[in-house]
């Protein structure tokens, strides 16, 4: 096994190794591996301490923050009152300056009473409590051994956690699936008692010992969930349930919520009653032993038992399922199925017995909720807009939240100004989406994750910026740098006499702006016109592309990971626009369409000394070009480049957790999914330009499509745009 060890994050402490129930579903007594009849029925006090120290022990060699204890059985409350406080003793005394301990216990709750309550509430421990829904559903299977039904001892232990005084404590529900119940009428009872959250769990099962299926249907749990996740749905989605919100989740890029799903490894260990160190308790409807490890708690450190084998298996992520698993679209979402429930005489290396019922099930998650989740920045250029303004705002937040005091009086009283600007105009607004305010921010946040503090000063010149434009008669002061003064989307001021570093004051004026510095005043009465000490930002006359700005001043320009050109000069400007402009008529010529979009989207282009249009480290609309060798074929793939960056800041396109890699025709090697998406979304286009090349570039953006069409690790918005690239290549091949 390769990779590196991970560390146990929850541990399954058995307390009590018997139950006062006979569930005849239970994999502990019903199922192929027998062991519990030789553990003692109560954990002892030495079992206790010395999994308390392993578990501190291995808290301190990972540098854990937090670790979860779930205390569990057979029934846990059979161990009683005072064996239980031992536990919680134990456990919070060992991890106390070490992690933050979080306490649960899962539970039938036949013996819960306010006993039991008041000493969880005391150590902050959770209760889950089990239950099937309505009382014929839960009698189906969770009965007492002379077949007395428990569930009205349920419903009074559920009423009882509800109190005001234990509300806090409440976990929620724990339901086993059964496709004989109805499924709304499970549903329907357990939102009736109003719990946090709900849990639905699949029976345990494998291939030699496979789920009841009374129909026959190869997907009769998926049905049975789906008509639960219809009346969810229906309903406003008013109680989280876990199995759903996992599979939006992975559906839409995010993390698994639950072991039964994805492909995060395990981080689960169990101790028994008698000090026995086991991987995940499921492993007993398998076969005899098949949890075993060999390792205890008084002899082993936890880290012994994370590099075993068995433990090991289940930490591969994509490389632990089988290959039919591995090709399949939807396994981030199911992660190949629960471990248990993929055995078949001997090995797990197969599909889950369940892969039917999982396919469907996420197929049908996704059909329902597509519309609504796929990220209306897709197809809506507000949306996208809004997006990236809200990402340079977060990036702003972060920046003040890390600094915690470090920027000193200029930043604050420059974050109190920028306040005051907000609340009087927009300008700010304009301000902060000029490309190039990202590149700052991101070079702060930079810098400070380094130990330095960056320029963080340079909040004052937006501030200013944004008062300019809004027309607020604001005075900023504002840090200059050798001499120059530089206003973000107005431009650069040399100050008479100031050859270093100092602060100046920038305010509003008739028609312009005055500077005043060390007694010195300075008008800009015209700030799109050039003088001897004012250079400001200028424009670049494109037929269908208003207002682009041709930025070879912003201190934060240099972020294409190739060398900008230095301040042109005038004539050199307007040959630099000139040949622009020419070759952005020659773009708009060829492909209208293509050409229009950009222009939606392109605000800011900055001269580089050399190599092909490109975009770099900084916000929406910007692109780098040099001058020598400019096409309009390499003008169209930056302008498409740069709208896909643009998406990726503020959507989800694909999951990046995974080991996935795509054959693609222009690389002899596999290549990550971004690669394969950037081919085709820059292959429809280039295809639509045409040229000598046409026929090939359809060919690889068509495999490309065809890889992505299988990629597991798209998103819904993913899917959506790949869905959009084939109609776009679809109407490039016909024509």
């Amino acid at each position: 096994m390769t990779g590196p060890l991970v560390p146990f994050r929850e541990i399954v402490l058995k307390v009590h190794s018997r139950c006062d129930l006979a569930c005849d579903h239970c994999y502990v007594y019903e199922h192929a591996d027998q062991s519990w009849r030789t553990r003692p029925k109560a954990i002892s006090d030495q079992a206790i301490h010395w999994t308390a120290l392993r578990l501190a022990e291995h808290a301190r060699t990972h540098d854990l923050p937090s670790v979860s204890v779930i205390l569990h059985g057979g029934e846990p409350l059979l161990a009683g009152p005072a064996r239980l406080r031992r536990v919680c003793e134990e456990l919070t005394g060992a991890l106390e300056g070490t992690a933050e301990l979080d306490l649960r216990i899962h539970t039938n709750g036949l013996q819960l009473s306010p006993r039991y309550l008041d000493l969880f509430d005391e150590f902050h421990v959770r209760v889950g409590i089990s239950l099937d829904g309505d009382r014929a559903s839960n009698d189906r299977h969770r009965r007492f051994a002379d077949g007395r039904t428990s569930h009205p001892l349920v419903l009074r232990a559920v009423e009882l956690l509800r109190q005001d005084r234990y509300a806090h404590l409440d976990l929620g529900l724990l339901c086993t699936i059964d496709v004989l119940n109805d499924p709304v009428a499970v549903y329907d009872a357990l939102t009736g008692l109003a719990p946090p959250r709900i849990d639905f769990l699949l029976p345990h099962a494998t291939w030699d010992d496979p789920p009841h299926r009374p129909a026959g249907s190869p997907t009769a749990y998926a049905d049975w969930i789906l008509a639960v996740f219809d009346r969810w749905d229906a309903q406003g989605r008013q109680i989280p349930v876990r199995l759903f919100e996992s599979v939006i989740s992975t559906l839409n890029g995010g993390p698994s919520l639950t072991e039964s799903l994805g492909l995060a490894p395990t981080d689960l260990v169990v101790v028994e009653t008698d000090g026995t160190l086991e991987q995940v308790d499921s492993l007993k409807s398998a076969y005899e032993g098949a949890a075993f490890t060999g390792f205890d708690v008084f002899s082993h450190a936890f880290d012994e038992v994370a590099a075993h084998p068995g433990v090991r298996a289940r930490q591969l992520g994509l490389a632990g399922v089988g290959e039919k698993c591995r090709e399949c679209p939807v396994v981030r979402s199911c992660g190949g199925g629960l471990y248990t429930h993929r055995y078949r005489a001997g090995s797990f290396g197969q599909e889950s017995v369940y892969c039917a019922d999982l396919e469907a099930l996420v197929r049908g998650i996704e059909s329902r909720t597509a519309a609504a989740t796929t990220s209306p920045a897709l197809t809506d250029p507000r949306e996208l807009d809004a997006g990236q303004q809200e990402l340079t705002r977060t990036l702003l937040a972060a920046l003040h939240t890390e600094l915690a005091g470090r920027g000193g009086e200029e930043w604050a009283r420059a974050w109190e100004l920028a306040g005051a600007v907000e609340q009087r105009s927009d300008g700010l607004d304009t301000v902060l989406a000029h490309p190039y305010a990202r590149s700052w921010l991101l070079s702060c946040l930079d810098a400070l994750h380094q130990g330095r503090t960056g320029t963080p000063g340079r909040l004052a010149a937006h501030v200013a910026a944004g008062a300019l434009r809004g027309g607020l008669d604001l005075p900023v002061t504002v840090p200059y740098t050798g001499g120059l003064l530089h206003l973000p989307t107005y431009g650069a001021l040399r100050l008479t006499g100031a050859a270093g570093s100092g602060l100046a004051e920038v305010r509003r004026a008739e028609k312009g702006f005055l500077v005043r510095s060390g007694g010195a005043e300075l008008r800009v009465p015209r700030p799109d016109e050039t003088t001897a000490d004012w250079q400001p930002l200028r424009r670049i006359d494109c037929d269908g592309a208003p207002d682009l700005a041709l930025d070879d001043l912003d201190p934060y320009r240099d972020c294409f990971g190739t060398p900008v050109g230095p301040r042109l000069t005038l004539a050199g400007a307007a040959d630099w626009s000139r040949r622009f402009a020419h070759t952005w008529s020659a773009l708009r010529a060829a492909v209208p369409a293509h050409a229009e979009d950009a222009a939606a989207r392109l605000t800011t282009v900055t001269p580089l000394t050399a190599g092909e249009p490109v975009v770099g480290r900084h916000g929406h609309g910007a692109i780098g070009v040099p001058l020598p060798g400019l096409t309009p074929r390499g003008l169209l793939r930056a302008a498409r480049r740069a709208k896909l960056r643009a998406l990726l800041d503020v959507t989800d396109l694909y999951a990046q957790d995974g080991s996935w890699a795509h054959r693609v025709a222009w690389r002899p090697e596999p290549v990550p999914v971004s690669e394969v998406l950037a081919g085709a979304y820059e292959g429809v286009a280039l295809a639509a330009y045409g040229g000598e090349n046409r026929a090939r570039t359809l060919a690889h953006t068509r495999q490309a499509l065809e890889a992505l069409e299988g990629a597991a690790e798209l998103t819904v918005s993913g899917k959506s745009l790949v869905a959009a690239l084939w109609d776009e290549w679809e109407e490039m091949a016909g024509g």
